[in-house]
């Protein structure tokens, strides 16, 4: 019975995990990584390790996720708040120049 539940929460984080790397969208991958956090503490719970799966709950379910939603709100806000003429990145004398070229 043990094994078997073993073999399950393996499964569940090698299917998470491959999920993980496959989402291209950075607000997908950050909510599949929070799944993938989810099914490591499963498995640090079936494998009797409690207070690292208390851990993995903590950090790698709620925090990180949170970490990478709020950059990625930031580079996108950034992005936007250059009044739309170009993309984040694209400043100073090259990026203006590019811009007056397009006029």
């Amino acid at each position: 019975m043990t094994d078997v539940l073993i073999v399950s929460a393996l499964l569940l984080v090698a299917a998470a995990a491959t999920a993980a790397v496959l989402a291209r969208d950075p607000v997908r991958q950050s909510t599949v990584l929070a799944v993938l956090g989810l099914a490591l503490a499963l498995l640090f719970a079936v494998l009797q390790a409690p207070d690292v799966a208390l851990s993995q709950l903590a950090v790698g379910s709620a925090l990180t996720p949170l970490m990478l939603l709020l950059s990625v709100r930031k580079v996108r806000r950034k992005g936007r708040g250059d009044g739309g003429r170009g993309r984040a990145g694209t400043g100073g004398a090259a990026g203006e120049a590019r811009q007056e070229g397009r006029r």
